[in-house]
């Protein structure tokens, strides 16, 4: 590799930090959890209000605690929902694809733009 190799290289990554630094400054914190299963909406909770709920009868357990939410268990073989950890800015997701659940964290703002595939 030569010289100008390692100035492209480096300056490729001082952009996507400062883009990655960016966007995670700008979010804003969350107000609400929407839990979905198949796509579809099947409950709603307040980061404001601590508690633990089972999720997709039992499957999974979403606890949310001083304005956090994260999946505390699942029965999926892999648990990578659980080690995704806590979530709490707007637009910021925990997926469980075994179980075909999703947790989004909201704002009372209502301008967030969901993308849908």
């Amino acid at each position: 590799m030569k010289k100008k190799d390692f100035i492209l290289i480096g300056a490729i990554a001082a952009v996507i930090a400062i883009a990655s630094l960016v966007l995670f400054l700008t979010k804003k914190d969350g107000d609400h959890v929407i839990v979905r299963v198949d796509g579809n909406e099947v409950a709603k909770y307040s980061l404001s209000q601590d508690g633990e709920y089972a999720l997709n009868g039992g499957t999974n357990i979403l606890r949310i605690e001083g304005g956090k939410a994260y999946l505390v268990s699942a029965d999926c073989p892999d648990h990578l929902c659980v080690k995704q950890g806590t979530i709490s800015k707007s637009g910021e997701t925990i997926t469980c694809l075994p179980n075909r659940l999703t947790v989004t964290v909201y704002s009372a703002e209502g301008n967030e733009v969901e993308l849908v595939s």
